[in-house]
């Protein structure tokens, strides 16, 4: 793990965050403006995530589902269009990943980072494995490995494996490599880019992992019921 890069990273995404949301206020007022004229509901939605250590933050987006309730299936917590009941507004920003913007807010306030893997709801918190829990050492991200890999069609240990490789291998190169390959996915899709991992992928992984990290009950007391995961 680049411990010295890790720890470098919130000075730079916290410029670039106020930079990002300097620029992107025309967009991000006139997304405002075109939801509260769609139904006249609220324009924000917050929902309680699990970021660094397990601590449980509000993660932002521009609401694009009529109501602000979301249902959605643990065993896939990407939400499709299919599934969702997307306002108009809401079916153009999240094609284009627009609702995620105010997640510019919460790096600014520390919660987030650019790149790392994404947050979820504290309901998945009871299901990683010792191991699996070297994820919540790095900030949650806007985009991750997860996301420029297949995203909703990975399966949820995919997603886990991609995760953790991230939080064991941080560098600037793997970043700008996301960033990129990010933007190439908007365009593209998700299907485009689906790479499902190997099993002999993940062993190799919870080799490496296993080696190098030992989870300790105290640092992250404050993942729900993963106490009870926990192995000494």
């Amino acid at each position: 793990m680049n411990r010295i890069y890790i720890r470098t990273k919130y000075a730079i995404d916290f410029f670039f965050a106020l930079l990002a949301l300097a620029v992107a206020s025309p967009l991000l007022l006139a997304v405002a403006v075109a939801i509260k004229a769609e139904d006249g509901g609220q324009v924000f939605f917050k929902q309680i995530r699990t970021g660094k250590y397990g601590k449980k933050f509000y993660c932002y987006k521009f609401r694009s589902m009529k109501g602000t309730d979301v249902a959605f299936d643990k065993r896939n917590p990407v939400i499709s269009e299919q599934n969702a009941n997307l306002t108009k507004v809401g079916r153009f920003i999240r094609k284009f990943k627009i609702d995620e913007l105010p997640q510019l807010i919460n790096i600014v306030k520390g919660d987030m980072c650019f790149v790392a893997p994404r947050p979820l709801l504290p309901v998945y918190d009871s299901d990683y494995k010792d191991w699996e829990l070297v994820k919540f050492t790095v900030r949650p991200g806007l985009t991750g490995l997860g996301q420029v890999n297949g995203n909703g069609y990975l399966s949820i240990e995919d997603r886990k494996y991609y995760d953790v490789y991230y939080a064991m291998h941080a560098s600037p190169l793997l970043d700008l490599k996301i960033l990129f390959k990010t933007a190439a996915v908007l365009f593209a899709g998700e299907k485009k880019f689906f790479n499902p991992v190997m099993p002999e992928e993940y062993e190799t992984l919870k080799r490496e992992v296993k080696k190098k990290f030992t989870p300790d009950p105290q640092t992250f007391a404050q993942l729900s019921g993963a106490e009870n995961e926990w192995r000494p």
